[in-house]
């Protein structure tokens, strides 16, 4: 074999052995990148099964076993359990509301609407109310400041809707200090956490789905809704959030 030859044998040789190691480092660098993807996804996959379990085993996002509220972590609404109007007991409850702009105490009778009060204990109980707004104040035609919506719109509640109508009076006459389920619309069925607090006497006439439930009456601090009343609304009309912002920093029944 010529000199020139052998040169280009070698030549060919070298290269050949340059391509192997090239694919050598190729295979390994895939088989690398390969590993790490599996790890990556095992990871996801062990991360999403843990939040799983551990959202399955917060009492905060669901109900205990005998069907009443859990303590909320926020004001999300539907994470409660509508309790059985025998969870009012029948009987006389009273319930100390602390709010930002003063305290009330309310006495709820168990036995003219067990369901309504069955319901407001329950959710007092679990702190539902605690720092919840009162979001609406009413000054013409009826006379009223509406609490119990976590959300503030109007349109919050628990996650349920209750019905039919309790204990509402025959002469639609709200008197003041009366404590009444609010409705969302015309549906009976349509009451949930939302009430009203009556601060002078109101005629609100029934519609189709009856009246309003009252479920109690403010015993002591119809001075401190009264006051929030006369300070009017945000925007000055009949019909809008107060302008002394109330907040329902606490609510206690026995």
């Amino acid at each position: 074999m010529s000199t020139k030859n052998k040169e280009r044998e070698q030549a060919r040789r070298r290269e050949e052995k340059w391509e192997r190691h090239v694919a050598q480092l190729r295979a390994r660098r895939q088989r690398t990148w390969t590993l790490v993807g599996v790890v990556v996804a095992l990871a996801l996959v062990g991360v999403a099964v843990w939040w799983a379990l551990s959202a399955a085993q917060d009492p905060d996002t669901g109900t205990d076993p005998a069907g009443q509220p859990a303590p909320r972590a926020d004001a999300t609404p539907g994470q409660y359990t509508l309790p059985p109007p025998s969870a009012a007991e029948g009987r006389e409850w009273t319930s100390t509301v602390t709010t930002s702009a003063g305290d009330l105490t309310l006495s709820l009778d168990g036995a003219a609407a067990p369901q309504a009060v069955a319901s407001f204990v329950a959710l007092a109980d679990a702190g539902y109310f605690d720092d919840t707004r009162c979001h609406r104040l009413t000054t013409s035609g009826i006379f009223v400041l509406q609490c119990g919506d976590p959300t503030a719109t109007g349109t919050g509640g628990p996650g349920y809707g209750f019905g039919p109508i309790e204990n509402a009076p025959a002469d639609d006459v709200y008197p003041a200090g009366t404590v009444a389920m609010a409705r969302q619309g015309g549906d009976a069925e349509s009451m949930g956490s939302q009430f009203f607090l009556v601060y002078e006497d109101s005629t609100i006439p029934s519609d189709a789905a009856g009246g309003y439930t009252v479920f109690g009456t403010i015993t002591s601090g119809l001075d401190v809704v009264q006051a929030v009343a006369d300070a009017g609304t945000v925007d000055g009309s009949g019909d809008g959030s107060p302008a002394t912002p109330v907040t329902i920093e606490g609510v206690e029944t026995q």
